[in-house]
């Protein structure tokens, strides 16, 4: 699976996969990477309104 698909699903912009495997720990660790790249997102915003800012 390509990366910008694995990050379309991650932001909710993609349906999921229905061929992918489905294990508990697999679903831990999507739940993991979603929150840092929701994260992430936010601090890039608050640095670009810092940046827009000053």
């Amino acid at each position: 699976m390509g990366v910008l698909k694995q990050l379309a699903e991650y932001l909710y912009l993609r349906k999921k996969d229905p061929n992918r495997p489905k294990s508990s720990w697999v679903k831990y660790m999507h739940g993991i990477n979603r929150i840092s790249l929701f994260l992430f997102i936010i601090c890039l915003i608050i640095l670009a309104i810092k940046l827009l800012r000053s």
